[in-house]
């Protein structure tokens, strides 16, 4: 992972102190500079991250029972992140692919300032399978986005990096909207975005709670705030190169994420450590009808989306 700016001011001052260890000297006459604390990030109200959800779920019920690839659920949804991101000042986009002979769109949005030479890039799959309202998988990745999207917005939140959030489509097809988004960009393009942060399925209703061990700078980050908060962690291996970090990663691009688990079971050591139920799927309803938002764990939805919003600060001052 490029430095992200207050890793590369980290990093200057830990040469500094080496030099001066060493017996060398700093730029003469200069004094220390006074570290500058970083901007806490705000707490992402959960209430608001169910109303996402709930706002998912009408558009599924009125729309055939699902938000899938070229179906005009998975159309009516992103027209409601849209307006949100819009209203809110970010600068917007729809960008068009096809799959399986249906027209795809992807959503970008950025938020205005930063350095546009280091982005930091957060993102999760829009769509749905058609068997149902598709929301743990991935209505919950996408709501917690668009809030912490939208706290950007309400804090006026200035980072030194650029910010750039995106909802991709047809990932239920292999990851199909954000593999044309990276074929799209130039190598500088590529080269100016520092890290992905990827986020499908985080509400689970038996969770655990898994970190992407991709990047080693993006996974402290989100392992410190789960061990600050006292919940233990393990490494993601159920849907590791099944999502779309895959797409980034493949093309060079450091990676992280998170994951509440699948049709996988949870095993006795995990619900002791968890709580939950051993012996069940994390998610039961996964890629089925039932994947309402009665499938939500509201606990697991809180921390990730609190963790997604600490990320983010962390990784973009």
């Amino acid at each position: 992972m490029k430095l992200s700016v207050s890793v590369r001011t980290a990093a200057a001052g830990a040469v500094a102190t080496a030099t001066l260890l060493a017996g060398g000297t700093a730029s003469a006459g200069a004094a220390p500079a006074p570290a500058q604390r970083a901007a806490a990030a705000p707490d992402i109200p959960v209430a608001n991250v169910k109303a996402h959800l709930s706002r998912l779920q009408s558009i599924a019920t009125a729309n055939g029972g699902n938000r899938a690839h070229g179906r005009p659920g998975y159309q009516a949804s992103l027209t409601y992140l849209k307006d949100q991101l819009d209203a809110a000042g970010f600068t917007t986009r729809v960008q068009q692919f096809t799959a399986s002979g249906r027209t795809g769109y992807n959503l970008v949005a950025d938020w205005p300032g930063g350095d546009s030479e280091h982005v930091l890039m957060v993102g999760a799959h829009l769509d749905g399978v058609t068997s149902g309202p598709a929301i743990n998988d991935n209505g919950s990745g996408s709501a917690a986005v668009l809030e912490t999207a939208l706290a950007v917005a309400r804090t006026g939140y200035q980072p030194s990096s650029h910010l750039r959030f995106a909802w991709w489509g047809a990932e239920e097809l292999g990851l199909v909207g954000s593999r044309y988004y990276v074929a799209q960009l130039s190598s500088a393009d590529r080269s100016r975005i520092d890290g992905y942060l990827n986020f499908d399925m985080i509400g689970s209703p038996n969770p655990g709670y898994f970190v992407y061990d991709d990047d080693p700078v993006i996974e402290k980050t989100f392992k410190d705030y789960f061990a600050g908060i006292g919940v233990p962690t393990e490494i993601e291996t159920e849907g590791d190169g099944r999502s779309d970090h895959a797409s980034f990663k493949n093309a060079g691009v450091p990676v992280g994420g998170l994951f509440t688990g699948a049709s996988r079971t949870k095993t006795t050591a995990q619900a002791r450590k968890w709580g939950g139920t051993a012996g069940r799927a994390f998610d039961r309803c996964y890629h089925s009808s039932c994947d309402t938002t009665a499938n939500i764990d509201d606990t697991a939805l809180n921390r990730n989306s609190d963790a997604i919003a600490h990320t983010v600060w962390e990784l973009s001052q």
